[in-house]
């Protein structure tokens, strides 16, 4: 079946549902706002205008199980989108309501100014730093375009199943629990989405997946400071954000855009950390500053954040990361002291502001 006629066969059996206080279907009103076909997901977006997500649960419903008759191998996610925005008091300016993750104490946003810096694995090896210190920890992998974290956890092969409730079950492992557009999908498919469809879908990642009980939800962000990272700041409460950069200039001067867009948004900083700041010799011990080195501690004291610390460039980091086996799991690992550090100094913010 191909593309052109599964989407027929879609739009023909949601003309069967009747839109909400109306007499015609969901396609003539318009509701439907967007249809996404990959190999093993089915997504349709509702535009449910000024509405509440909760008036529209029994045709979400409707939605799941009339697409369930066209193909019961594929998953469904039904999600919404809608301008639907609320004045603040006092002034003029719309804000985007929140959701409230009911079970996560503290969300925190693993973000970089450019792509190639290393953001991803960062937060694999963060994660599984604080898992080590006692924390429950999640990774939400943001990266619509271009997920990682399931394959840094090792845990591609494997596909999320729903809880009774019809939410997403994470996928566990080392102790984390993660969800990533990467285990819904084929891994070989590429994500071609508009704009609307990538925020709605970072909005289902977080409100329809069941993440249980956490102290830290680390979302992994798409590098740049577009629209992944703007509806992150506004749809839920975050404790603070990271930057990862590199010590090269280019890489710096993106970086500084992302420290500043979320002092826009007002987002607390947490810091910043350098990485690939030195290689280190395995066979010499000579130290040698490939990418120039000390570059983000200038930028963390110009626009006075903390820095966090420095992380090297190893070849164990990425032979570990392609096998799925992040380094911080290994303690007899030299590199995994370097992630201990930068994970005390997070806790501790997070503890100093009573976010936890």
């Amino acid at each position: 079946m191909n593309k052109t006629s599964l989407e027929k066969k879609i739009i023909n059996v949601l003309k069967n549902i009747t839109d909400l206080n109306s007499d015609v279907d969901i396609v003539k009103s318009g509701t439907l706002y967007d249809i996404g076909i990959q190999k093993n997901l089915i997504t349709v977006i509702l535009d449910i205008k000024n509405k509440q997500p909760s008036d529209y649960e029994e045709i979400k419903k409707l939605c799941n199980s009339n697409l369930l008759k066209i193909d019961r191998t594929k998953n469904i996610n039904i999600v919404f989108t809608s301008e639907n925005l609320k004045k603040d008091s006092n002034t003029s300016k719309p804000q985007l309501r929140k959701i409230e993750l009911e079970g996560i104490k503290n969300i925190i946003v693993i973000a970089s100014g450019k792509g190639g810096v290393g953001k991803s694995t960062i937060t694999n090896n963060l994660a599984i730093s604080m898992s080590k210190s006692n924390l429950k920890v999640g990774i939400l992998d943001a990266d619509i375009y271009g997920p990682s974290q399931h394959k840094m956890l090792g845990i591609s092969h494997l596909k999320p199943s729903k809880n009774k409730d019809g939410k997403i079950n994470t996928i566990v492992k080392s102790g984390i629990k993660c969800m990533s557009i990467g285990l819904l999908i084929d891994e070989d498919q590429p994500i071609i989405w508009r704009g609307p469809m990538v925020q709605t879908a970072l909005t289902q990642l977080l409100k329809d997946v069941d993440w249980g009980e956490l102290d830290v939800l680390l979302v992994d962000m798409p590098p740049g400071t577009g629209d992944a990272q703007l509806t992150i700041s506004q749809k839920v409460n975050i404790s603070g954000a990271i930057i990862v950069s590199t010590p090269q200039e280019i890489a710096l001067i993106d970086a500084k855009k992302g420290l500043n867009m979320f002092k826009k948004v007002e987002v607390p900083i947490i810091g910043i950390i350098e990485n690939m700041s030195f290689y280190l010799c395995p066979h010499c011990n000579t130290k040698q500053e490939i990418f120039d080195s000390g570059g983000a501690q200038l930028v963390a004291n110009e626009l006075k954040v903390p820095f966090l610390g420095k992380i090297p460039l190893d070849i164990d980091i990425r032979i570990k990361s392609d096998e799925g086996k992040p380094i911080s799991t290994l303690s007899d690992i030299k590199i995994s002291k370097y992630f201990e550090e930068i994970t005390q100094k997070t806790i501790n913010f997070l503890d100093k502001n009573k976010l936890d």
